[in-house]
């Protein structure tokens, strides 16, 4: 019996199905996937069309927190929030649950965005029956949904993509060579912004070099997962949280603060969402190995090497061996990881084909100014996939669509033409 609660004009029903791990074995081993329903109070008994939101990642479950856009989505749907395979209530993995899996790297490949739309389309026969519905794709959620078009378009009413417009034939290492300069573009817009703070993490970082400092979970802060700090650079809401955390890195007897450990912890930890880290490039793979492939890009920018003795600067959202080692939530995962960086034999996730005859409604929006997805990438997409608008805009970062109602009511009056 689905549970429900009411709050902040919102009704709210827990629904959790269950599906097969591996859809090719459909008697095989099962897993639970999770969804939460959100409808607004005076439309409860309405026939809205059902909209599904992908959350960004890999890795992350859907939002707990009512989303910016949420008021703006429930005038015209009953949204679903997604749980996708292996986050939140979605049967997780964790450190603590991936040796129950009978082989963790051979299972771990299921987790990617094929099988969670066969896992969507489950869930949408469960709630809708034969109805399609609308989808609503944020940074990874929009290469869930490209999936969706290209595996099951029969399922869709019409799709909006926010920061997600995926390449559809570039290798990991092609994304992550054309992903290091827009990182580095970034790191100059937020010094230029803070010019007194290139100081403070250059004197972090030497601090670093010459003491051990421990995080307060007893693991090691070193350089380079200081550098990892510059994750935050791409989101608007975010961008200057390294700032605020510079500004308290050192106790008035030249030690780096409790304050400033606390903090970083919670930035540089894999400990809310470690199939992030362990799927993080294999979201790219199709055919080819990752082979670590940021690990591989990042010998042709030494702006990046903490020991080059330059200015510090620090890297986006790449996923290096050495995290397996540093975070000890990764630790039990380095073997997994290992053998998913090596795998040779990941299927295909876009129809190209299928792709450029698409019928479904499709807008997207751009940012001009992504730092985690390719703009040129996306573009190409864009002119690939039959019937898609899309908006460039220089407006908003990669998280437009959680800053209000106004990203995702333009999409909505793009995709109805």
């Amino acid at each position: 019996m689905p549970v429900t609660h009411r709050h902040s004009g919102y009704v709210f029903t827990d629904h959790t199905i269950t599906v097969p791990l591996d859809h090719a074995v459909p008697g095989g081993r099962t897993i639970e996937v999770f969804a939460r329903e959100v409808v607004a109070v005076d439309k409860e008994p309405s026939g809205l069309p059902w909209l599904l939101y992908l959350e960004g990642g890999p890795g992350n479950r859907g939002p707990r927190e009512l989303p910016a856009w949420l008021a703006r989505a429930t005038r015209d749907y009953r949204v679903i929030l997604l749980d996708q395979r292996g986050t939140g209530r979605s049967t997780p993995i964790t450190r603590q649950t991936v040796t129950d899996l009978a082989s963790p790297a051979d299972d771990l490949r299921l987790f990617r965005a094929d099988n969670i739309v066969r896992d969507a389309e489950l869930l949408r026969a469960h709630l809708a029956g034969d109805r399609p519905w609308s989808v609503l794709g944020q940074s990874y959620g929009g290469f869930c949904a490209v999936t969706y078009l290209s595996l099951a378009p029969e399922g869709l009413r019409e799709v909006m993509i926010t920061g997600g417009l995926p390449s559809l034939t570039a290798s990991p290492y092609d994304v992550y060579r054309a992903a290091y300069p827009r990182v580095l573009a970034h790191n100059e817009r937020f010094f230029s912004r803070y010019p007194g703070d290139q100081q403070i993490a250059d004197r972090v970082v030497d601090h670093l070099r010459e003491h051990e400092v421990s995080l307060p979970g007893g693991d090691a802060l070193t350089p380079r997962r200081f550098q990892t700090l510059g994750i935050t650079f791409g989101q608007a809401r975010r961008f200057d949280l390294v700032h605020h955390l510079l500004d308290e890195a050192f106790t008035g007897n030249g030690r780096l603060s409790d304050v400033f450990l606390r903090r970083v912890d919670s930035v540089v930890s894999f400990a809310e969402h470690p199939l992030y880290a362990l799927l993080h490039e294999m979201v790219y793979c199709q055919g080819e190995a990752s082979a670590w492939a940021a690990h591989r890009a990042l010998d042709e920018f030494p702006e990046f090497d903490p020991e080059r003795g330059g200015p510090v600067r620090f890297t986006g959202e790449m996923v290096f061996p050495w995290h397996f080692e540093e975070d000890p939530v990764l630790a039990p995962l380095r073997s997994s990881a290992e053998q998913l960086a090596a795998y040779t034999s990941w299927p295909h996730l876009y129809d190209p084909d299928r792709l450029a005859r698409n019928t479904v409604p499709v807008a997207a929006a751009i940012y001009h100014d992504d730092m985690y997805v390719d703009r040129e990438h996306s573009l190409v997409t864009a002119g690939a996939v039959g019937g898609l608008v899309h908006w460039i805009t220089n407006e908003y970062a990669h998280d437009g669509l959680s800053r209000g109602p106004a990203v995702l009511d333009r999409l909505i009056t793009m995709v109805r033409g």
